[in-house]
């Protein structure tokens, strides 16, 4: 199995080979503010299955670990397709809205619950 993830413009692209280590839905405020939405699901990849391609910029910033986290967006679109957690490093984790239809499962876990907004609730999957 091979899943594309593209920013809205298309000029920066992950493929993932395989199946998913893990899906992940995050409510921290942090995934918040970075995608405007109320929570953030990434679809994580061992990054050896993974292979970027076109040009992203870089905002990093301290995770709960104290390790970076490397967000890469589109410096056209400004979509935020794909990141590196320090604290996970064989791990890569992909904006499950990029893949489009070619998506995988949704959410195995729910983390940061306690900001979790009122109204959100997630039927986690199955797996």
């Amino acid at each position: 199995m091979e899943r594309t993830a593209r920013c809205a413009c298309g000029s920066l692209s992950i493929t993932a080979i395989g199946e998913p280590t893990k899906v992940s839905a995050c409510h921290c405020e942090a995934c918040q503010r970075r995608t405007g939405s109320a929570f953030s699901v990434a679809v994580f990849y061992e990054r050896d299955k993974a292979m970027p391609a076109g040009q992203s910029h870089v905002h990093s910033r301290l995770g709960d670990s104290g390790l970076p986290v490397d967000f890469h967006f589109c410096p056209h679109c400004g979509s935020s397709v794909f990141w590196y957690p320090a604290f996970r490093p064989r791990l890569i984790g992909i904006a499950i809205g990029c893949f489009g239809s070619a998506a995988p499962a949704g959410p195995s876990q729910s983390v940061y619950e306690q900001h979790r907004y009122d109204w959100v609730t997630i039927d986690l999957a199955e797996r």
